[in-house]
């Protein structure tokens, strides 16, 4: 049996009340000492962790297999057995966007060559009786390889493949024009990158007036911005957004394979760093969305931000399980192909349940009749797409910003 303790003539170090138990009633301030062993705090630290472990375990499968059931133990006063919304929303988002951002890499990774060229090799030049022959079948499998370059979004041992491919057709046309006893291509012309139309264009379309044209079209910079209301710290931080957006754009339309694939990299993950802040700005106007969608509840507008909250999280959730699954099947194919499939109906079972989901948690928490239930749940789908479209796009351009 415990023992009973007498704090009689202990006093709170921090608003002196006197003390009735191990916490003031007062301020809630410990009666322990701050200033501890390690072994003391490594004790806190278990007990924390299976506190939240504790949690979690009634969170996450009631929040993935039950509508509606956490936002009405919360509304019933249910709360401390439970994560709170807005924490388990936050993790959850932080989660999901980490694991998506993976598997995106990991897709990036594993783009194949064959996905988006054929070049077939071999007897074209040949079956070539003149140089002029040779020269146009040349341009034809430069012009393919160089249609087929996606530097935004192939790995870079893949653009290095597909830039020796080009070589190696090159030389094929030259051993072919010396055994016709034409003149060959210039080593300048191969060694330079496999944009066909550096070979066979004129002055204009050489390397070095290609270098001075791009050099040229990059030192513009934007005009600075002012706008007269606006404090100057602003009005350079927007110049500077701007040019960052300007040069990235550049990048993008000029640059070549190596800075492509950097510039991609950069946009992504500047992507994912201004995606979640985006999205927790359209969480309190999506709430004041179901505030007037059901006006006649006579809900406060926390409630209706607490039924936000757990639906996104619930989102989050399936996106987080979605990309964990698909990384899984990438994982297990070479040497368990046959667990592919049932991974995959998995993946479109998170997808199938989420909107049913939405419906369901929506008809139980705001109790109306299943007509009106669908028609506002359509009416709110429709604008939040709009919301999500419009949010997804400033977090586009403002990764470009970076």
């Amino acid at each position: 049996m415990k023992q009973l303790t007498n704090y009689e003539g202990q006093y709170c170090a921090n608003c002196g009340t006197p003390m009735q138990g191990e916490f003031c009633y007062r301020c809630g301030q410990s009666i322990h000492s701050a200033i501890r062993p390690i072994h003391g705090m490594l004790e806190d630290t278990i007990d924390i962790v299976f506190n939240v472990d504790h949690r979690v375990i009634r969170t996450i499968p009631a929040l993935l297999s039950r509508p509606g059931f956490l936002t009405l133990e919360y509304f019933a006063g249910r709360c401390v057995r439970y994560i709170a919304p807005f924490r388990l929303m936050f993790l959850l988002s932080i989660l999901a966007f980490f694991f998506i951002h993976l598997r995106m890499d990991a897709a990036s990774d594993k783009i194949d060559l064959r996905n988006y060229a054929t070049i077939e090799m071999g007897d074209d030049f040949k079956e070539a009786d003149t140089a002029r022959e040779v020269r146009d079948t040349l341009k034809d499998k430069l012009d393919e390889l160089h249609k087929a370059r996606m530097p935004a979004i192939m790995p870079q041992a893949q653009l290095a493949e597909m830039d020796a491919e080009a070589q190696r057709i090159r030389d094929q046309a030259n051993q072919r024009l010396t055994a016709l006893g034409a003149e060959p291509i210039s080593a300048a012309s191969l060694s330079a990158p496999p944009a066909a139309s550096s070979i066979f264009s004129g002055a204009d379309s050489s390397p070095s007036a290609q270098s001075t044209e791009r050099k040229s079209r990059d030192d513009r910079k934007m005009p600075p911005i002012h706008i007269g209301w606006l404090p100057n710290v602003v009005n350079t931080s927007l110049t500077q957004m701007g040019e960052h957006m300007l040069a990235n754009w550049r990048t993008f339309k000029h640059g070549d394979g190596t800075a492509r694939e950097d510039a991609k990299q950069r946009l992504i993950g500047s992507f994912f760093g201004v995606l979640p802040p985006t999205m927790f700005v359209l969480m309190p106007i999506f709430a004041l969305l179901l505030k007037i969608f059901y006006v006649f509840k006579r809900r406060l507008y926390v409630e209706h931000l607490i039924v936000v909250l757990h639906s996104h999280a619930f989102l989050f959730l399936s996106l987080m399980l979605g990309a964990l699954v698909a990384m899984l099947a990438a994982w297990v194919k070479p040497g368990v192909p046959w667990l592919v499939t049932p991974l995959g109906w998995i993946n479109v079972a998170l997808w199938v349940w989420a909107p049913i989901y939405l419906l369901i948690m929506q008809k139980r928490v705001y109790r109306q009749g299943w007509p009106m239930t669908v028609l506002k749940y359509l009416l709110i789908g429709w604008c939040y797409f709009v919301l999500l479209t419009f949010a997804l796009l400033i977090a586009g351009v403002l990764s470009f910003t970076y």
